[in-house]
């Protein structure tokens, strides 16, 4: 027998079939976990200097016209944020930052706890979202319900598939 033969003829140990939606999911939430970080950081540096001058440097430096209603609105605001709020909104921002770790590494890892805590948090933070979309409508406020309706009809079709969940569906 060859060497080529002798290689060929070894059985390989089959690996374990990774799912690829909770792979999708859990690197979503991990995209998410690196945003809000970035944010809450931000925030943070920005305690005790002058947010307004700092927005309108950036609107400078995008080359956009600082006298257009968008930016116009958006210096405006910025020019009202103190620095409690920064710390307030960063300190939100980190916090939602680490469960999205917690989140994305579990569905990563393809832990069944995760998958859980992503059903509940998914579910929990719909009305949220409705609500927002009724008060003040965005294709961006829209967007994060159309994906967070994916990731739950996903994640209820994989826990039943798994036999793990008994939701009799209509």
């Amino acid at each position: 027998m060859t060497t080529a033969t002798k290689s060929s003829s070894r059985k390989t140990a089959p690996h374990a079939k990774h799912e690829r939606g909770l792979l999708l999911v859990g690197l979503f939430k991990l995209s998410k976990a690196i945003f809000f970080g970035v944010v809450g950081f931000g925030a943070l540096h920005m305690v005790h200097r002058d947010f307004g001058g700092f927005v309108q440097h950036m609107a400078e430096a995008l080359r956009l016209d600082a006298d257009g209603h968008f930016v116009r609105f958006v210096l405006d605001k910025a020019d009202l944020i103190d620095n409690h709020q920064l710390r307030k909104y960063s300190v939100f921002a980190l916090g939602y930052s680490m469960v999205c770790i917690v989140e994305g590494v579990g569905l990563v890892l393809e832990k069944t706890w995760a998958e859980y805590f992503t059903l509940i948090l998914t579910i929990g933070a719909m009305p949220f979202e409705i609500y927002e979309i009724w008060r003040k409508p965005s294709y961006y406020s829209l967007g994060l319900l159309m994906a967070n309706v994916v990731i739950l009809v996903y994640l209820v079709w994989f826990l039943r598939r798994k036999g793990l969940l008994k939701v009799p569906l209509p």
